[in-house]
Protein backbone atom coordinates (compact mmCIF):
# COMPACT_ATOMS: atom_id res chain seq x y z
CA UNK A 1 0.00 0.00 0.00
CA UNK A 2 2.72 2.24 0.84
CA UNK A 3 4.24 1.99 -2.55
CA UNK A 4 0.85 2.81 -4.11
CA UNK A 5 0.50 5.48 -2.52
CA UNK A 6 4.09 6.87 -2.50
CA UNK A 7 3.95 7.16 -6.68
CA UNK A 8 3.01 9.81 -8.87
CA UNK A 9 -0.88 9.82 -9.23
CA UNK A 10 -2.59 10.42 -12.78
CA UNK A 11 -5.15 13.57 -13.36
CA UNK A 12 -7.58 10.72 -13.64
CA UNK A 13 -7.63 9.72 -10.13
CA UNK A 14 -6.39 13.36 -8.27
CA UNK A 15 -8.66 14.87 -10.14
CA UNK A 16 -12.15 13.51 -9.15
CA UNK A 17 -10.72 13.12 -5.88
CA UNK A 18 -10.31 16.79 -6.14
CA UNK A 19 -13.84 17.36 -7.31
CA UNK A 20 -14.90 15.17 -4.10
CA UNK A 21 -13.64 17.47 -1.53
CA UNK A 22 -15.11 20.85 -3.23
CA UNK A 23 -18.24 19.37 -3.18
CA UNK A 24 -17.98 18.05 1.06
CA UNK A 25 -17.26 21.25 1.01
CA UNK A 26 -19.82 23.21 -0.72
CA UNK A 27 -22.09 20.59 1.20
CA UNK A 28 -20.67 21.79 4.00
CA UNK A 29 -20.82 25.09 3.75
CA UNK A 30 -17.28 26.16 3.35
CA UNK A 31 -14.42 27.65 0.73
CA UNK A 32 -11.37 25.86 -0.13
CA UNK A 33 -8.41 28.34 0.26
CA UNK A 34 -5.36 29.14 2.46
CA UNK A 35 -4.61 32.61 2.13
CA UNK A 36 -8.04 32.84 5.11
CA UNK A 37 -6.35 31.15 7.61
CA UNK A 38 -4.20 34.54 8.30
CA UNK A 39 -7.31 36.65 8.18
CA UNK A 40 -8.69 33.75 10.84
CA UNK A 41 -5.40 33.43 12.54
CA UNK A 42 -5.15 37.32 13.31
CA UNK A 43 -8.63 37.63 14.82
CA UNK A 44 -7.82 34.85 16.91
CA UNK A 45 -5.05 37.10 18.73
CA UNK A 46 -7.35 39.62 19.14
CA UNK A 47 -6.41 42.08 15.92
CA UNK A 48 -10.32 42.65 15.20
CA UNK A 49 -10.38 45.02 18.21
CA UNK A 50 -7.74 47.78 15.86
CA UNK A 51 -8.56 46.68 12.78
CA UNK A 52 -12.12 46.09 11.45
CA UNK A 53 -11.01 43.93 8.74
CA UNK A 54 -10.16 41.28 11.40
CA UNK A 55 -13.37 41.80 13.45
CA UNK A 56 -15.58 38.68 12.66
CA UNK A 57 -16.75 35.69 14.27
CA UNK A 58 -13.65 33.39 13.48
CA UNK A 59 -15.15 30.26 15.15
CA UNK A 60 -17.01 29.66 11.98
CA UNK A 61 -13.28 29.86 10.24
CA UNK A 62 -12.17 26.99 12.76
CA UNK A 63 -12.03 24.07 10.05
CA UNK A 64 -9.21 26.75 8.04
CA UNK A 65 -6.51 26.15 11.02
CA UNK A 66 -7.51 22.47 11.07
CA UNK A 67 -7.23 22.30 7.25
CA UNK A 68 -3.79 23.92 7.17
CA UNK A 69 -2.77 21.89 10.33
CA UNK A 70 -3.60 18.87 7.67
CA UNK A 71 -1.66 19.89 5.19
CA UNK A 72 1.59 20.52 7.23
CA UNK A 73 0.80 17.29 8.70
CA UNK A 74 0.19 15.60 5.52
CA UNK A 75 3.14 17.40 4.08
CA UNK A 76 5.68 16.21 6.96
CA UNK A 77 4.20 12.49 6.32
CA UNK A 78 4.83 12.33 2.68
CA UNK A 79 8.26 14.07 3.28
CA UNK A 80 9.32 11.60 5.84
CA UNK A 81 7.59 8.55 5.03
CA UNK A 82 6.11 8.50 1.83
CA UNK A 83 8.95 9.43 -0.61
CA UNK A 84 9.55 8.67 -4.00
CA UNK A 85 13.39 8.03 -4.73
CA UNK A 86 13.31 8.22 -8.67
CA UNK A 87 14.25 11.78 -9.55
CA UNK A 88 11.89 14.49 -10.95
CA UNK A 89 11.43 13.90 -14.91
CA UNK A 90 11.60 16.86 -17.14
CA UNK A 91 11.69 17.75 -20.19
CA UNK A 92 14.83 18.44 -22.41
CA UNK A 93 13.81 22.23 -22.93
CA UNK A 94 13.25 22.83 -19.57
CA UNK A 95 16.51 21.74 -18.61
CA UNK A 96 18.07 23.87 -21.16
CA UNK A 97 16.44 26.82 -19.92
CA UNK A 98 16.92 26.22 -16.35
CA UNK A 99 20.79 26.36 -17.58
CA UNK A 100 20.87 29.36 -19.24
CA UNK A 101 19.74 30.94 -16.46
CA UNK A 102 22.17 29.04 -13.87
CA UNK A 103 20.24 26.43 -12.62
CA UNK A 104 21.75 23.04 -12.96
CA UNK A 105 18.68 20.43 -13.06
CA UNK A 106 20.12 17.65 -10.46
CA UNK A 107 16.88 15.71 -10.53
CA UNK A 108 15.46 17.08 -7.30
CA UNK A 109 12.15 19.07 -6.71
CA UNK A 110 13.78 21.95 -5.15
CA UNK A 111 16.98 22.57 -7.09
CA UNK A 112 19.70 23.49 -4.17
CA UNK A 113 21.08 26.52 -6.08
CA UNK A 114 17.90 28.37 -5.52
CA UNK A 115 16.34 26.53 -1.84
CA UNK A 116 19.32 26.09 0.19
CA UNK A 117 20.49 27.54 3.85
CA UNK A 118 23.36 29.43 2.11
CA UNK A 119 21.36 31.04 -0.59
CA UNK A 120 19.03 32.16 1.66
CA UNK A 121 21.92 33.97 3.86
CA UNK A 122 22.84 36.08 1.00
CA UNK A 123 21.15 39.63 0.07
CA UNK A 124 19.64 38.52 -3.02
CA UNK A 125 18.56 35.43 -1.57
CA UNK A 126 17.04 37.62 1.42
CA UNK A 127 15.47 40.35 -0.62
CA UNK A 128 13.79 37.46 -3.31
CA UNK A 129 12.51 35.70 0.02
CA UNK A 130 11.01 39.35 1.43
CA UNK A 131 9.67 40.98 -2.02
CA UNK A 132 8.54 37.34 -3.27
CA UNK A 133 6.62 37.44 0.40
CA UNK A 134 5.44 40.35 0.53
CA UNK A 135 3.98 40.18 -3.14
CA UNK A 136 2.36 36.92 -3.11
CA UNK A 137 0.46 38.16 0.40
CA UNK A 138 -0.35 41.61 -1.50
CA UNK A 139 -1.55 40.26 -4.55
CA UNK A 140 -3.82 37.18 -2.18
CA UNK A 141 -5.21 40.34 -0.08
CA UNK A 142 -6.03 42.37 -3.21
CA UNK A 143 -7.37 39.40 -5.35
CA UNK A 144 -9.62 38.57 -2.36
CA UNK A 145 -8.04 35.18 -1.99
CA UNK A 146 -5.17 32.87 -3.25
CA UNK A 147 -4.72 30.99 -6.05
CA UNK A 148 -6.03 27.67 -5.01
CA UNK A 149 -8.99 29.32 -3.59
CA UNK A 150 -9.89 31.41 -6.82
CA UNK A 151 -9.05 28.73 -8.88
CA UNK A 152 -10.53 25.42 -7.31
CA UNK A 153 -13.13 26.88 -4.56
CA UNK A 154 -14.22 29.74 -6.59
CA UNK A 155 -14.11 28.76 -9.97
CA UNK A 156 -15.97 25.63 -9.09
CA UNK A 157 -18.69 28.13 -7.55
CA UNK A 158 -18.57 29.86 -11.19
CA UNK A 159 -17.35 33.15 -9.97
CA UNK A 160 -16.46 35.69 -12.34
CA UNK A 161 -13.87 37.20 -10.10
CA UNK A 162 -12.52 34.16 -9.06
CA UNK A 163 -12.11 33.73 -13.36
CA UNK A 164 -10.54 37.05 -13.47
CA UNK A 165 -8.06 36.31 -10.83
CA UNK A 166 -7.13 33.31 -12.14
CA UNK A 167 -6.28 34.64 -15.50
CA UNK A 168 -4.48 37.40 -14.12
CA UNK A 169 -2.29 35.02 -11.87
CA UNK A 170 -1.53 33.10 -15.48
CA UNK A 171 -0.56 36.10 -16.38
CA UNK A 172 1.44 37.48 -13.82
CA UNK A 173 3.07 33.91 -13.40
CA UNK A 174 3.48 34.33 -17.60
CA UNK A 175 5.82 37.46 -16.99
CA UNK A 176 7.71 36.30 -13.85
CA UNK A 177 8.96 33.28 -16.02
CA UNK A 178 9.55 34.66 -19.50
CA UNK A 179 10.65 38.27 -18.30
CA UNK A 180 11.31 38.42 -14.12
CA UNK A 181 12.63 35.46 -13.88
CA UNK A 182 15.79 35.67 -16.45
CA UNK A 183 16.87 39.43 -14.93
CA UNK A 184 16.76 37.86 -10.97
CA UNK A 185 18.79 34.91 -11.62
Amino acid sequence: MIEFISQPWAWYVSGPMLALVMILLLWAGGEFGVSSTLRTLCAMGGAGKKVPFFNFDWQKQIWNIVFIIGAMLGGFIAANFLTNPQPLVLSSATIADLNKVGIPFNGELAPMTLFSWSKLLTVKGFCVLVVGGFLVGFGARWAGGCTSGHAISGLSNLQLPSLIAVIGFFIGGLIMTHLLFPLIF
